[in-house]
């Protein structure tokens, strides 16, 4: 996790007399993205808008966004409407309203440019959009005041090939996944990691994570929790026929290379971050490994992963004798 320079000169925001009046702002150009699906979602975009205005910044939206049904244009004063692949490339900070999906959705667009983006909640868990919808007027000023935390969050790609022809590709945040469609047959593959043989594998598939989705698809599958700021790849198989077939870490830097088995008795299928799936035939070989670009995720001061993951996961929250005592080491010291 990576201090703005401000971060550690800045203890008390709410007391500055810039706080509300921001002369120098650390971002002057704001895009804002969000998903249809919610009018909570809009409320947001419409708030955030308003604030950004008032702040005299320049406010920017992609055209979905712009098109959203439940969204209202004329209660926003003033707002520029771009293309969402140009989105990234003109502003310096870009606001995405939703869930997690929502930033995933976006990360297509914007990892590439390494343009910081804020996540605003509006969805379940929210490991990644982690600004509470009552607190994004506030939070986005202490950002402004340039008081906040970068999290770089490395990417996988996927290349599905035959021979030596690129039949499909694709990028992920989350995770590649190897699953049987509708069908109920398990899928017979081979793995391989960097070159040498893993296993020959019976299973309903495989989950390929980096650690920023090692809280999702993987966590269900059984996965172990990744911090983000390691460098691996954790590989989860699903439903496997044999018991001793468990999760694997691996680096970072390592090539996975699937090969569907001749004896093979469904239609394997592969999906990036939960978009429209697509076949794997016994003849081609799904390659995964690191993409050369990063997610930069910005976020307000005080976050903390493992505070994230008590409230996300409901950790210490079974018995109230088993909280936390924040005293604990204060007595010790005694």
């Amino acid at each position: 996790m990576e201090n703005s320079a401000q971060s550690e000169r800045l203890p008390h925001l709410h007391q500055s007399e810039l706080f509300h009046a921001i002369k120098n702002p650390a971002f002057r150009r704001i895009g804002l993205m969000g998903r249809a699906g919610k009018r909570s979602v809009t409320q947001s975009l419409v708030q955030i808008s308003q604030t950004i205005n008032e702040m005299g910044l320049t406010l920017i939206m992609d055209v979905q966004t712009s098109n959203l049904p439940t969204l209202d244009l004329t209660e926003i004063e003033k707002v520029k409407i771009v293309k969402r692949s140009l989105i990234g490339e003109i502003c310096d900070l870009v606001i995405v309203v939703g869930g997690d999906g929502s930033i995933l959705h976006a990360a297509e667009a914007l990892a590439r440019y390494r343009v910081p983006v804020l996540g605003v909640n509006r969805g379940r868990l929210g490991f990644l959009a982690d600004v509470k919808p009552n607190e994004a007027a506030f939070k986005l000023r202490q950002v402004l005041m340039g008081d906040y935390q970068l999290d770089h969050r490395f990417l996988l790609t996927m290349e599905i090939r035959e021979g030596r022809q690129i039949i499909h590709e694709d990028m992920a945040l989350n995770d590649v996944v190897l699953h049987a469609g509708k069908s109920v047959h398990m899928i017979d593959f081979q793995m391989k990691i960097d070159g040498h043989d893993v296993y020959r594998q019976h299973s309903d598939g495989l989950i390929v994570a980096t650690p920023t989705g090692s809280t999702a698809y993987a966590l269900s599958g059984g996965g172990p929790i990744l911090h983000p700021s390691m460098d691996a790849i954790c590989l989860v198989p699903m439903h496997p026929h044999t018991l001793s077939s468990r999760p694997i870490v691996v680096s970072g830097n390592s090539e996975i290379c699937i090969r569907i088995h001749e004896d093979n008795r469904t239609q394997p299928m592969v999906s990036a971050d939960g978009k429209q799936s697509v076949p794997l035939e016994q003849e081609q070989r799904l390659y995964i490994r690191k993409h050369p670009d990063k997610l930069t995720l910005l976020h307000p001061p005080g976050f903390d992963f493992y505070e994230a993951c008590r409230t996300k996961l409901h950790w210490n929250v079974h018995a109230e004798e088993f909280s936390l005592d924040v005293d604990d080491d204060i007595m010790d010291e005694e």
